[in-house]
């Protein structure tokens, strides 16, 4: 625990030399992304029209244009042949219900992270979908909270606390296999991963190789699913991109500066 807290604290302080007075603005990022009626995340939603943005500081480049490439690379060749294979022997009632149980499994993020940012209200909501999905819903694998109560859910994350607090998202980051992200968002991570009850179980166990290996796996399962859920998307996003690395920067930049503004 004593090396997270000091990966932590460093992260910080990287990020606030970095990027507390920053503010993001891009460059034009072409033709968004055409949205398919399986959609369910909002980062393949918000830009289906065309946007003008200013250019920001990339001084990590060269580095993210290579991870970019390398991203592609698995995503193209590894995971999407597997979630097609997954997708043709899965009904699609499933792999709702299974992203359902995900997103319901994650919920604990979003409550803590609306009351630190000062939205109790926003923060007793989440609590009430997870209470009725946890139900009602056998354990998150149906949306009942949506599909019966009509009470829409309310996700926030550390990275968008940091961004309400005043910090700066700082230089854009590519993650190997992850994808785009930036030093803000990097730092909010950590204390997000001992809220995720994946996470916060493996880092309670004496058997924490075992339970890498299991949290690792649910992970994997979780984007397998969410990516045969998004047929298709991924290869029409990069037909509408001339540049795959700065369209996936803009994208996500611009998105997540719109969650913080929400």
């Amino acid at each position: 625990m004593t090396r997270y807290i000091a990966v932590f604290v460093g992260a910080i302080f990287i990020l606030f030399l970095s990027g507390c007075s920053t503010k993001n603005t891009q460059e034009p990022i072409g033709q968004g992304m055409v949205q398919t009626n399986e959609v369910k995340d909002p980062f393949l939603d918000e830009f289906n029209d065309e946007m003008q943005v200013e250019k920001q500081s990339d001084p990590f480049e060269g580095y993210n244009r290579v991870m970019t490439s390398f991203n592609d690379g698995v995503y193209t060749y590894v995971l999407i042949p597997v979630a097609k294979g997954y997708r043709s022997v899965t009904h699609e009632k499933v792999r709702d219900s299974i992203s359902n149980f995900f997103s319901n499994l994650y919920t604990p993020i979003s409550i803590a992270n609306n009351i630190l940012q000062g939205k109790f209200q926003d923060s007793g909501t989440e609590l009430g979908r997870f209470l009725i999905n946890t139900t009602l819903g056998f354990a998150g694998l149906f949306d009942v909270a949506s599909e019966q109560f009509e009470i829409e859910s309310k996700k926030e994350d550390f990275g968008q606390t940091l961004g309400v607090w005043g910090f700066g998202s700082g230089p854009h980051i590519v993650l190997p296999l992850l994808g785009p992200s930036n030093v803000r968002d990097i730092v909010g991570i950590f204390p997000d991963a001992y809220i995720n009850p994946v996470d916060y179980y493996e880092s309670r166990s004496y058997n924490l190789l075992s339970n890498k290996t299991e949290s690792t796996g649910a992970k994997v399962f979780d984007r397998v699913n969410y990516t045969a859920i998004n047929d298709g998307q991924y290869e029409k996003m990069k037909e509408d991109a001339i540049d795959l690395y700065p369209f996936l920067r803009n994208t996500y930049e611009q998105y997540r500066t719109n969650q913080i503004k929400d």
